[in-house]
């Protein structure tokens, strides 16, 4: 059967609703940036020595869960899988929703958003974070051309080379953003090239469970046929993300057990940290790993759509929580400056920093992902991004590509 995309209709009460409640997020996650800037961040919870805060951890996590998102569309173009292609273009829009929405939670806590554009003019090419100006633009550059040769037939001889150049950006994109922490050996947890391969493949994870979500909320709540074949796939790609993510977790903190200087790190992110030693086993490994791998391969549950949604929700649960961990809990922890010696000023050298994140911040965080949830919303109204039926006998579940 031939696949039709068809706009939803958005004229019932419901979605309305849904579009208006995403809104009050969003002006009130302005409220908080409007208040943050007035009144400077001594509101929040961040201090001197917490510079990235909980709005760093929405941020940092839609970005690189942005990145992930694009993968359903890349298997699909570029390793030539003919089920992934119906779905593709919902991939690439979330794509550019969740980056639209990190990079604005990113400016508007950083201060005087308005000066954005001296950074898209004045590349600074030793910095990092200047790199990271070109890879975002990029990014919704490569995504926006990707989608338009999958959705104008004129140009659908490009869409494989898009596809590719999409693809390889990502790859780029979550690199560079791996590589922020990195290179930054004024914290005692950062400074590894492990960091880079390791965002990759956490972005995988992140960006396919909210694109499972996504999915399966758009073709319920618009009452259209989405096969179990399709979500047998999906599922299948959570399981492999997860094994990998574990793996990569598992390498990145047996390496800094290895190493001497890194053991006082360890022992407290692993042991003695409190609310970060917390969220790293019940956050990012129990609820991020170990019950989500369990319902998606357990013979009772594997294929129950309820538990594919609780699978993919707690995952992005531990993906915060192993966010927060990341950012929060590597500047929570002094830096050594003369390992095997104690030092002692009235900088806070050797102690551990507190930090508790504020309303403001939290507000700021929700509204950004509203932003990205809110142009998913209005694109599939107005845009052809979904399919009529995702049903197996139209997503052909029997071809062999």
């Amino acid at each position: 059967m031939q696949i039709i995309n068809r706009e939803i209709e958005g004229k019932s009460a419901g979605y309305w609703a849904l579009l208006g409640g995403l809104g009050a997020l969003i002006l009130i996650g302005l409220f908080a940036a409007y208040n943050m800037e007035h009144h400077g961040h001594i509101i929040t919870g961040m201090n001197n020595q917490i510079v990235w805060g909980l709005p760093h951890v929405f941020a940092v996590f839609l970005v690189v869960a942005a990145s992930g998102a694009l993968n359903v569309a890349s298997v699909g173009t570029v390793f030539d899988k003919k089920i992934y292609k119906p779905m593709a273009p919902l991939s690439a829009l979330l794509a550019i929703a969740l980056l639209a929405g990190g990079l604005v939670v990113l400016m508007l806590d950083l201060g005087r958003a308005d000066r954005a554009i001296i950074m898209a003019w004045e590349v600074n090419p030793a910095s990092v974070f200047s790199w990271n100006v070109v890879l975002y633009s990029g990014f919704f550059g490569f995504s926006a051309l990707y989608l338009w040769t999958m959705m104008d037939k004129t140009v659908k001889g490009w869409n494989k080379a898009a596809g590719v150049a999409a693809f390889t950006w990502r790859l780029v994109l979550t690199t560079g953003t791996g590589l922020i922490f990195g290179f930054l050996v004024a914290r005692q947890a950062y400074g590894t090239a492990l960091l880079a391969p390791k965002f990759i493949v956490f972005s995988l994870l992140y960006g396919t469970a909210i694109y499972v979500l996504v999915l399966m909320a758009a073709y319920n709540w618009g009452q259209r046929a989405l096969g179990d074949e399709v979500l047998r796939r999906l599922k299948n790609m959570l399981v492999i993300f997860i094994a990998a993510s574990f793996y990569m977790t598992l390498a990145y903190h047996l390496t800094n057990l290895y190493f001497a200087k890194q053991r006082d790190f360890e022992r407290f992110i692993l042991q003695d940290g409190g609310v970060y030693t917390t969220l790293f086993w019940l956050g990012q490994v129990v609820i991020g790993y170990a019950i989500p791998f369990i319902l998606l391969v357990a013979p009772n549950t594997r294929g129950n759509r309820t538990a594919l949604v609780a699978a993919s929700v707690m995952i992005v649960l531990g993906a915060l929580a192993q966010m927060y961990v990341t950012i929060v809990g590597g500047q929570a922890f002094p830096l050594q400056l003369f390992p095997g010696y104690a030092e002692k000023s009235s900088f806070f050298d050797g102690e551990i920093h507190a930090y508790a994140p504020s309303h403001w911040e939290w507000m700021l965080g929700i509204g950004g992902v509203a932003i990205a949830l809110a142009m998913v919303v209005f694109a599939v109204k107005i845009l052809r991004i979904l399919p009529e039926s995702l049903a197996d006998s139209v997503a052909d579940p029997h071809a062999k590509k």
